[in-house]
């Protein structure tokens, strides 16, 4: 991908017509390969490249977006003069001084999936097929993906600022189910994150099918969660799902300045316990949210959203930003050249405490260990969530006992956090691809063992049983 400085500089020179406050230009070219197992065969192999722009002109409240798969000058200029009339800017040309910006950190990659033959990532796909098969006889059914993408960026704007940058992403995720007579579990496990192949040096994928299989076929013995009000222990390795959803998602900045999240207004307020810091850290080496520029063009960064319990910031985009009268963050995100940015999150994480997590589960005397997270909902407007757990058991007498199954945290965010009585000193991550606004971010999640003295459960009322 060939884009020089001053055809960056005639196209943002269009798009920045006289009287507009803003322009940028995103420009991809994104190298992707998938493999898809299931019915233990090879059902899907797809590898492409997929190239365009998009084009952005803000001017005062109104923004126009137009994007295109024509990379030429001529194909861009057109695109940046459809992008300037939609915001209704003066005709005129203007010039704009670009200066090339370069990242103060690195994300370094030892093996670029682009190198590797597809024979040996389907290797891999197969492998951990056989492994979770061949786990249990219960086990009925396994699915495997695996994608990897390479995707160069150039971002430039009216302001003068110029980038360059290359994100590489590699994961794995395994699905099975188990069954037995009438009941059927299932066991989900992913890894991965900014990482190229050598993701499979470090981290074995048979290994990771096994936990998934084992964990399915665990859970066909689990009785039925009780339901109530009662101390509930999440532990690091269920990852940051709490975070993320009764969290993060209000603390971005757009959702924060159109009213609909708990946390407007809240600045400097106790919003969590004092032992809760929250933190959104794009630079951590490796992880799947991390990059070393969003996709506006600002440096990734390290940024303290919740700090003791306190509301000390949010995550801004240029255009939440501008809004505030404040830096952006560096949490300018889009799907790709075909979306607008708007705040996401990146690396999402409650820090880690001083508790052994040990001690919080025989400090409790009763009450539930959750170790997987489920799907869930959020009311970002008043906090209150849903999750399901898909791996949880009954805490008795301090010591962790039989598996259950069919239980569900309800409760309120905010509250949940300002509860949170014990933190741990470990930390596990997740990964996943947000949703929102009809787009898709990789993003981890992460936190510690944590335990909140008090959580609507749902389940089989124990005198049901």
């Amino acid at each position: 991908m060939q884009i020089d400085r001053d055809k960056l500089a005639a196209v943002l020179a269009v798009a920045s017509r006289a009287g507009s406050d803003y322009a940028d230009i995103f420009i991809e070219e994104a190298y992707t390969a998938q493999i898809f197992c299931e019915q233990d065969r090879i059902e899907r192999v797809t590898a492409g490249i997929d190239a365009g722009a998009g084009i952005r002109v803000i001017s005062g409240e109104t923004t126009a977006y137009a994007y295109t798969n024509d990379l030429s000058l001529d194909g861009l200029k057109e695109a940046a003069r459809i992008a300037a009339a939609a915001a209704r800017q003066r005709e005129g040309d203007t010039t704009i001084d670009l200066r090339q910006r370069h990242p103060s950190f690195q994300l370094p990659i030892a093996i670029p999936p682009e190198t590797v033959a597809i024979a040996k990532k389907v290797e891999v796909v197969e492998k951990a097929n056989q492994a979770a098969r061949g786990a249990d006889p219960k086990v009925r059914q396994v699915t495997v993906s695996y994608r990897d993408i390479s995707q160069r960026v150039v971002i430039a704007n009216s302001a003068g600022s110029w980038v360059e940058d290359e994100r590489i992403r590699t994961n794995l995720s395994v699905n099975v189910i188990a069954m037995e007579d009438d009941k059927i579990q299932t066991g989900y496990e992913s890894l991965g994150g900014v990482i190229g192949f050598e993701l499979f040096q470090e981290q074995n994928p048979e290994e990771l099918a096994l936990k998934a299989a084992r964990r399915a076929v665990r859970m066909l013995g689990a009785r039925p969660a009780p339901a109530g009000r009662m101390p509930v222990v999440i532990a690091g390795e269920a990852g940051g799902t709490m975070v993320h959803e009764a969290c993060g998602h209000g603390l971005e900045a757009d959702l924060v300045q159109k009213g609909i999240s708990v946390y407007a207004g809240k600045l400097g307020q106790q919003v969590a316990s004092p032992l809760v810091t929250v933190v959104d850290d794009a630079t951590l080496p490796g992880k799947f949210g991390s990059f070393r520029f969003d996709d506006e063009g600002t440096e990734g960064q390290r940024t303290v959203l919740i700090e003791n319990g306190i509301l000390v910031g949010y995550m801004y985009d240029y255009l939440t930003a501008r809004k505030d009268n404040v830096a952006s963050t560096g949490n300018g995100r889009r799907e790709s050249y075909q979306h607008k940015p708007i705040p996401r999150m990146t690396n999402t994480l409650i820090l880690p405490g001083e508790d052994d997590p040990q001690d919080i589960i025989r400090d409790t005397e009763r009450g539930l260990l959750v170790t997987r997270m489920g799907g869930g909902q959020v009311n970002t407007a008043n906090g209150d969530f849903v999750f399901e757990v898909s791996d949880g058991y009954l805490i008795s007498g301090g010591e962790i006992g039989e598996p259950v199954r069919g239980a569900t945290l309800t409760g309120n965010g905010p509250k949940a956090l300002a509860m949170i009585d014990r933190v741990g000193g470990d930390l596990g991550f997740a990964i996943g691809l947000c949703g929102k606004d009809g787009q898709g971010a990789p993003v981890s999640d992460a936190q510690p063992t944590i335990r909140i003295p008090e959580l609507v459960v749902g389940g089989i009322m124990e005198e049901d049983q």
